[in-house]
């Protein structure tokens, strides 16, 4: 698929994409790996929520000042540098038992995988040639869907006692800086440019896409912890409740490099907004099927990897819209705004379930797809801000 591209193009892509999908798949196995530990452990469901708290702390912090650090020392060097923090931190949890210490752990592991994503998305946005942008970014969400499937099956074969789990992380995640190492000076993208970025201007030009990046953060993360608990109030086995989500990683799967090149070939900022529509009518729609077991699978399997592509479409406008280091800046304003979608989503989800068990999981992802549908609207539609006459 990378075929066509030139050598330099070919070795960044490359590079740029399995790092991250190797760190996807230590980090899908970490992040259940802590639960059962703390779990075990004894330690009360707040203690495993404050871990989650902690992290999106550190992406929120981390991700502003990712493309601050990357001007002076680099994209490669930053990339070893949070690679080998990470490592650091997850033989930390492998050799230390005080939980105290494993929260300030967490703190760094997070903003280390900070560092990974931004830089790495902009590695993949920034070397991507521009008429084949959603292409590419739709190949890295395929890779990156199947990484984080594998995390979990290569936790079950370590178990989650002992030491063994928290090293295979540790070794996959070190793993992570070959291909960095491998793709040379030569393929790596450079941001350049002194001082601060203009975080306002970056959210005036493109507010939607952002708004796409705080919507999934809020989908997916919602999705991930409250479908299996929709799964048993609606009468499905504990088995079956938890493979919604594999269904849904499936159409994560399987969709986001079509998707990526229909995005390569109309207006993405549209593309964005049917997407979310679809996501709209899907939820209102789903819960109808329960009954049909069949059709229930068939069309999560559908919906989540349509509305995968609300993510990666995104990036591609954000790749549209800046260049060089004012396109590092976006990636990380887009990260930071899933980060909050991470925070905002599963309270807003849970309490839908709370309101009208079990449905209500689906009624509250239609408000929030309608409250992104009224955010495209005011935008782009008839009453959307005009510029000032100069």
């Amino acid at each position: 698929m990378l075929s066509s591209f030139d050598s330099r193009t070919r070795k960044a892509l490359a590079a740029a994409i399995s790092c991250i999908s190797i760190v996807g798949i230590g980090l899908s196995l970490v992040i259940p790996l802590l639960a059962l530990r703390l779990e075990a452990a004894g330690f009360p469901a707040h203690d495993n929520g404050l871990h989650i708290a902690v992290s999106g702390l550190a992406t929120l912090i981390g991700a502003p000042l990712t493309p601050i650090l990357a001007r002076p020392f680099g994209v490669r060097p930053l990339l070893f540098a949070a690679i080998a923090l990470a490592v650091g931190t997850l033989l930390g949890f492998a050799f230390c038992g005080d939980y105290r210490v494993w929260l300030a752990l967490r703190a760094f592991f997070g903003l280390s995988l900070t560092i990974i994503f931004v830089v790495s998305e902009f590695w993949i946005s920034a070397a991507a040639p521009a008429g084949q942008r959603g292409m590419v970014l739709g190949l890295y969400a395929t890779v990156l869907a199947a990484g984080f499937a594998l995390g979990p099956a290569l936790l079950s074969v370590t178990g989650a006692k002992g030491l063994l789990p928290f090293l295979v992380a540790a070794g996959l995640v070190a793993a992570a800086a070959l291909p960095v190492a491998m793709a040379g000076a030569e393929a790596t993208v450079k941001i350049e440019g002194p001082g601060w970025p203009n975080w306002r201007a970056i959210f005036v030009a493109a507010p939607l896409a952002l708004g796409a990046g705080l919507l999934y953060g809020a989908f997916e993360t919602g999705l991930n912890g409250l479908l299996p608990v929709f799964g048993l109030r609606a009468g499905f086995s504990p088995a079956w409740a938890t493979f919604q989500l594999t269904l849904v990683a499936l159409g994560n799967v399987v969709f986001p490099v079509p998707l990526g090149m229909i995005a390569d070939r109309t207006r993405k900022s549209r593309l964005l907004i049917l997407f979310a529509l679809f996501g709209f009518v899907g939820a209102l729609a789903l819960p109808a099927f329960v009954a049909d077991r069949a059709a229930y699978g068939a069309g999560l399997f559908l919906w989540g990897g349509v509305v995968g592509g609300i993510y990666t479409v995104g990036l591609a406008v954000l790749a549209d819209k800046f260049q060089g280091p004012r396109l590092a800046s976006a990636n990380a304003a887009y990260i930071m705004m899933y980060s909050l979608g991470m925070i905002a989503g599963p309270p807003i989800l849970g309490l839908g379930i709370d309101l009208a068990s079990p449905r209500g999981l689906f009624d509250a992802m239609a408000v929030l797809f309608m409250a992104f549908l009224a955010l495209a609207a005011a935008l782009t539609g008839p009453f959307r801000p005009q510029p000032r006459p100069r």
